[in-house]
């Protein structure tokens, strides 16, 4: 809001939204924000679906579903503000959904609740609606140990909906797996290299109704061991279950960094918890736009890869000389400005869609 106070007169903005006088004030801006209802909130969310579906020119054979919660610390009184015990701090904690690098979900939640609450509804609405849109396509749910909830299990079981999660270690999955981590530490006592193997079994917690498969990675090294676990419905091999299934989802934290570093998507500074999940939605779109530049203009290979950090410093906050008249208002580039090339390729392509 202080950058604002001098945005407002910047001849840039009003430009684009073809205005010659100052724009809305700060406090008209926070207006706005606590006036977007609820309502209005699901019809934006449900757009970030319908925009995901429209831009795939095929149907895809198989898409990945990517859960994952974060932390958005909070340093005032906000509404639904609570003290997170593994965080440690005040915060909210928002759940994303995304689909390779596409967002399909932000919900900004209170922290003082399970870190799955409501990822089961909000999958059933995705997979009816993904295959409404896509009648054959092959779905898989992936998630951290913080969705291994016996009812997501159960409903993807009885829906044909695969899933590949993380699943906390325990006294009996220690045990189950204590040949393997005991292999694991012989091997390396004898070789003085890094051992990670893997293995599998059936297992059934007390609160499930039937058992399930469950990989387990044990590794060993000059540090100690590292055993972790994930529960399936896949049917490859265990190492490909897990290097090639279930790591990737790291790919999706990033996707998280990027809304939080680079598209202030944790300013929930809003007094109102309604207001501070549009502001997380105002964050998403901005991610949204940029991934679909990046889509967009493949030819440019820095491009394709590069955060949204990058994108604003090369593409967007850039200096330019401005000259107004009655008749017109130019911008004038430095000649030295590196990307002048890039630039000026994104704009003729923007014009021309």
């Amino acid at each position: 809001m202080n950058d604002h106070d001098q945005l407002r007169d910047d001849v840039c903005f009003q430009t684009a939204v073809g205005r010659e006088v100052s724009l809305a004030s700060s406090s008209t801006l926070s207006r706005f924000e606590n006036a977007v209802d609820r309502q209005s909130q699901l019809e934006i969310s449900k757009l970030f679906v319908e925009q995901f579906i429209g831009q795939q020119n095929t149907p895809p054979n198989e898409i990945i579903l990517d859960f994952d919660p974060t932390d958005n610390k909070l340093h005032g009184h906000q509404e639904n503000c609570h003290y997170h015990g593994y965080y440690r701090e005040h915060c909210y904690l928002p759940l994303h959904v995304f689909c390779g690098d596409n967002l399909l979900v932000s919900l900004l939640r209170p922290s003082n609740i399970d870190g799955s609450k409501y990822s089961g509804a909000i999958l059933r609405l995705l997979v009816k609606r993904l295959r409404t849109a896509w009648p054959n396509i092959k779905i898989i749910f992936r998630g951290d140990c913080a969705f291994a909830r016996k009812h997501i299990l159960y409903w993807c079981e009885k829906n044909n909906v695969d899933y590949i999660v993380g699943i906390a270690s325990n006294k009996r999955l220690k045990r189950m797996a204590s040949t393997l981590t005991n292999k694991a530490e012989k091997e390396y006592n004898v070789t003085g290299e890094k051992q990670r193997l893997f293995d599998e079994f059936n297992y059934a917690a007390a609160s499930w109704n039937r058992s399930r498969r469950i990989v387990a990675k044990a590794e060993h090294h000059g540090k100690g061991d590292n055993l972790r676990f994930v529960v399936t419905t896949l049917k490859q091999v265990p190492d490909i279950i897990y290097d090639h299934h279930y790591c990737p989802r790291g790919n999706m934290e990033n996707g998280i960094k990027q809304l939080k570093l680079d598209f202030y998507s944790d300013r929930n500074s809003c007094q109102n918890f309604l207001a501070n999940q549009f502001r997380l939605l105002l964050s998403s779109i901005a991610y949204i736009l940029l991934t679909q530049l990046r889509r967009a203009h493949h030819s440019l290979a820095w491009l394709t890869k590069a955060y949204g950090q990058t994108i604003r410093l090369k593409l967007i906050k850039i200096g330019v000389v401005i000259r107004k008249n009655t008749r017109r208002i130019q911008f004038l580039l430095t000649s030295h400005y590196p990307y002048q090339n890039d630039f000026r390729q994104l704009v003729h392509s923007i014009n021309s869609s």
